[in-house]
């Protein structure tokens, strides 16, 4: 049994997560919702009121990958 999940991603989702592969500069990003609504999935944690990706939000990611191409087309 696999304990991997598909996520449905909105694009400003895909983003935030790419954005968060490297450190953010200032520690904020531009759309607090999107991080809150990818802290409530469980793929980003907020330390020190910085954000940074989960184990689970890297393999989110690296798995949507695919679709993202689709997205840039």
């Amino acid at each position: 049994m696999s304990n991997d999940f598909d996520f449905d991603l909105s694009f400003d989702q895909w983003e935030a997560l790419k954005a968060l592969r490297n450190p953010v500069s200032n520690g904020r990003l531009a759309k607090a919702y999107v991080v809150k609504s990818l802290v409530e999935l469980g793929l980003v944690v907020v330390n020190d009121g910085v954000p940074a990706m989960t184990p689970a939000g890297r393999k989110a990611l690296v798995r949507g990958s695919c679709r993202l191409l689709d997205l840039a087309a």
